[in-house]
């Protein structure tokens, strides 16, 4: 028996050992934050994405946290469809509210889509975007930037998205337009739709 321990010592330390997988790392979830805008039409609310588009959800903060959208308007509505299109809001023209433009997030960079209920910066060249804004009802991915395509293809910087109020959303979709107002014929609201104000909340449930 003596003469038998070496050996099991030594199988006891060469047994092979089974190997432990990897630790699953989860992604970092997205930092958000919320604001409500109070419209004549009821309430919509909105979620921004600080942590993919953070260059347009800070831009976007400027106007609720200084108060330059308290008392603009959703003045456009493009409907292609009963269900689709978009509608705008923003400062439009009034000099006063305007601050400066901001460097372009395309989708490829953030990661971010227009689906439905998107909210995306309005612009002309890419870095022109300042304080108009439009959310989507319906997935629109020719918004998104396609690098495949010609010319100016950085699409629009999505950065958030509605979590209550797409019935407010619709309701500005739907509204009557006067074929003859505006740049944009046809799609101007014959009565636009006022934001009474907009300010950042805290969510009861943080994720």
């Amino acid at each position: 028996m003596i003469a038998l321990l070496p050996f099991a010592l030594l199988a006891i330390q060469v047994a092979p050992t089974t190997p432990t997988a990897p630790a699953t790392v989860e992604a970092p979830k997205p930092v958000m934050v919320r604001v409500a805008m109070q419209t004549s039409l009821g309430p919509v609310v909105l979620d921004l994405d600080r942590t993919h588009a953070p260059i347009t959800t800070a831009n976007f903060l400027r106007y609720v946290d200084q108060h330059r959208l308290d008392g603009v308007t959703f003045y456009r509505s493009v409907r292609v469809a009963p269900d689709f299109g978009f509608v705008q809001f923003g400062i439009q023209n009034e000099p006063k509210r305007i601050l400066p433009p901001i460097a372009h997030e395309p989708t490829t960079k953030t990661g971010l889509k227009h689906l439905d209920g998107t909210i995306s910066i309005a612009r002309l060249a890419p870095g022109s975007a300042r304080g108009d804004f439009t959310i989507m009802v319906g997935a629109q991915p020719s918004l998104d930037a396609d690098p495949s395509k010609p010319g100016d293809n950085l699409g629009y910087a999505a950065f958030g998205h509605v979590v209550e109020g797409m019935d407010v959303i619709h309701k500005i979709l739907d509204a009557q337009t006067d074929a003859a107002k505006g740049p944009f014929k046809g799609e101007m609201l014959a009565a636009p739709v006022k934001i009474l104000s907009a300010k950042r909340v805290t969510k009861l449930n943080p994720q």
